[in-house]
């Protein structure tokens, strides 16, 4: 018997032993090699086939795509490609013959095609990547209207080719860095996307634009005469990476410039009728790579134009909230589009008119959790992938107002007996009084509602876990790592504070001009109504983590309160003016201020708000982990904390994962990372019943 139930009630004591047969049946990180989900979707225009992307992590290295198509008559699934083969990007031809995709089969990357049963797969052309940054980049593979031609994007060596080799390496760019490395270089490819068109009949390919800059983002004119993509002519295109619409002849590659703007545009499609142009944009002015990107600052939203560029329409000012890429309806009365909600992604129509909107948007897709991949045939049909907070994405399909069937069950094994914790959301009034800040609990399994009085319940750790961005959302989507700490009988508090995606503009622009300020009492404000609403909390066992912007954070409450017994940073910020210096993203400090920090006393503001500063006032036990090839948040910033924290004498480890980017991709370091932190979070405070157990290593 345990100690606890030699003191307490028999109905604390056998509540005890149920929720530890409950904790039994949650997952582990051995569970996270055998999950999958789908992602990409394609739905073949006449509603016969889907093909869809299946990312499997149960191999070393980084998760994998796969494609598959099903037959949506038989519901016969067929994967494309052998065992090993890796695949992505799926896309139909018009006539629904052909699926053209990417698949590295022979050694690399390249376009191949295969009939709609999957036989008969023909490699086409090479496609490389590139690492340049590509913000709101839209498709990669486009057909011609005819089914004859597929236009896709390849990569090919840039000017400055001279800079990625020799010994000494010399570097003349702004934008030395890649945007994500995957073990590879720590430094910019120097390759540029241009638009190839591969012939269906003879297999010959040939390279249709030829700019020393990125074309990308493709779409085929119904009149099969030109191909829309978008590109950055700035002069300073390292700086400023101001996209813009372009159209270019399939017959002789001439281009013809369609939008001349100071924001961004990206990602356009033709109507059906070839009239009108989709695209997203935002309302933000030409400032650098940050704010145009739509990703880091503005809400993205949905516009129209004329093939011409004239009559700009902005058909998403309707609704305050980010919204993704959009499409039209085969039949060009309609526009669908997600869009984030509240911690959710949601999938949108509105009815247009002549190119036109006649209505309100309203929710095709609005069920809790995110919509990944999605695809539209005639008739209204809708593929898609949706990530519930019971699983990972699985395929679904809509027809009309009718209830949506589930055409994939890819984690039925692993999930089966499993106990899933819920995630309920809650709001609490900010510190200021300016906002209804919300949150999310992960509750783990088992928690009694019915005790007379909640305050004599038994206590369970909390974790706080902090996004990044700043201008990304936690919601009720599953996932995994939250999972297993609930199987350990931790809760997961997760605050969309304000910055946060999902909760209008004004939400998101209330982080400018005040890092590590309002936005972290939103995290400790938020923490303070949890443990005052859920008494089962214990106030005495409270760890803190975040990634990314949530890293930052993270080292940042450390400095400024000792109410969480350990802490876990991942590639966070520890110093803002280093940080400015050393990043491929280095006028994110400008975009957040509005100066660069060497103008005025910029310097003075950003190092009273770095972390670093501040490091003396630690007492936090601190995990530290990072990616090596990190680019967006290089190592230099952890290695600055780590060091601090061992002068100041603060309990501290640092883990360094190779060939990790800004994440930790590899599944066997995602595991490593969540048991890492399970340890060092119970090495400080310690489950019920383990109070002698202190030495337990990370």
């Amino acid at each position: 018997m345990s100690n606890v139930c030699k003191t307490a009630s028999l109905g604390l004591c056998l509540w005890t032993s149920a929720a530890a047969a409950l904790y039994s049946q949650g997952f582990t990180t051995a569970d996270l090699y055998r999950l999958r989900a789908v992602n990409e979707v394609s739905l073949a225009l006449d509603g016969s086939h889907v093909a869809y992307t299946v990312v499997n992590y149960d191999r070393p290295g980084r998760p994998y795509p796969q494609v598959w198509i099903m037959d949506l008559a038989t519901r016969k699934i067929t994967r494309v490609g052998g065992a090993a083969e890796v695949s992505s990007a799926p896309q139909w031809s018009p006539d629904g013959h052909w699926l053209a995709y990417f698949s590295s089969a022979d050694g690399e990357q390249a376009l191949w095609v295969t009939q709609a049963d999957a036989s008969g797969a023909v490699r086409l052309g090479r496609a490389l990547g590139s690492n340049s940054p590509l913000p709101g980049q839209g498709a990669l593979i486009t057909w011609s209207p005819d089914s004859r031609q597929v236009a896709y994007l390849g990569a090919t060596p840039g000017s400055h080719t001279a800079e990625s080799a020799g010994d000494p390496m010399v570097i003349t760019r702004y934008l030395y860095r890649p945007t994500m490395t995957e073990g590879f270089t720590r430094f910019t490819d120097n390759r540029h996307l241009h638009i190839f068109v591969a012939d269906l009949a003879s297999q010959k390919v040939r390279q249709l634009t030829h700019s020393d800059t990125d074309e990308h983002s493709i779409d085929w004119s119904p009149d099969g005469q030109e191909i829309l993509f978008v590109s950055n002519h700035e002069p300073n295109t390292d700086e400023f990476l101001n996209y813009d619409i372009f159209a270019v002849k399939v017959a002789d590659g001439s281009v013809r410039r369609i939008t001349a703007t100071e924001s961004c545009e990206y990602a356009p499609r033709w109507s059906p009728d070839g009239k009108s142009i989709l695209y997203s944009a935002n309302l933000r002015g030409l400032t650098n790579q940050e704010t145009t990107s739509g990703v880091v600052v503005a809400a993205s939203r949905i516009w129209i134009l004329d093939a011409n560029g004239k009559n700009r329409h902005d058909v998403g000012g309707v609704l305050d909230q980010r919204q993704g890429l959009g499409r039209w309806a085969p039949e060009g009365d309609a526009i669908y589009f997600p869009a984030e909600w509240r911690g959710n992604l949601h999938l949108l129509r509105i009815p247009v008119s002549a190119s036109i909107p006649s209505g309100p948007p309203e929710r095709v897709i609005g069920e809790r959790g995110t919509v990944a991949g999605w695809s539209i045939a005639k008739s209204g049909l809708i593929a898609y992938a949706l990530t519930t907070p019971y699983d990972m994405g699985e395929l679904y399909l809509q027809r009309g107002n009718a209830k949506p069937q589930k055409l994939t069950d890819l984690n039925r094994e692993v999930l089966a007996g499993k106990k899933i914790a819920e995630v309920e959301p809650f709001t609490f009034i900010s510190n200021d009084n300016k906002y209804e800040v919300e949150a999310y609990l992960t509750i783990p399994p088992g928690i009694p509602q019915d005790f007379p009085d909640m305050a004599d319940a038994p206590k369970h750790p909390m974790i706080v876990s902090l996004h990044g961005g700043p201008h990304a959302q936690s919601g009720p989507a599953l996932v995994p790592k939250n999972q297993i700490y609930a199987s350990h009988g931790w809760a997961v508090l997760q605050v969309n504070y304000r910055g946060s995606a999902g909760y209008g503009q004004a939400f998101m622009d209330a982080v400018i001009g005040d890092q590590n300020g309002n936005e972290a009492q939103d995290v400790l404000y938020g923490v303070s109504a949890a443990v005052r609403r859920f008494l089962w909390i214990d106030r005495e066992r409270m760890g803190l983590e975040g990634t990314s912007y949530g890293g930052q954070l993270t080292l940042w409450l450390i400095t400024q309160t000792n109410e969480f017994k350990a802490a876990v940073p991942t590639r966070g910020v520890a110093n803002l003016i280093s940080q400015n210096y050393v990043t491929y993203a280095n006028q994110f400090e400008a975009m957040l201020w509005g100066q660069f920090p060497h103008q005025g006393n910029y310097m003075d503001v950003l190092w009273e708000h770095s972390a670093l500063k501040h490091v003396a006032n630690v007492h936090t036990p601190v995990l530290i982990l990072h990616g090596e090839n990190d680019s967006d948040v290089p190592m230099e910033e952890s290695e600055q904390f780590f060091i601090a924290l061992k002068d100041v004498g603060v309990p501290t480890v640092f883990v360094r994962y190779p060939r990790e980017g800004h994440g930790l991709d590899e599944t066997r370091h995602m595991a490593d990372s969540i048991d890492r932190s399970i340890a060092w979070y119970e090495k400080y405070f310690p489950q019920p019943g383990r109070e002698g157990i202190t030495n337990v290593q990370p």
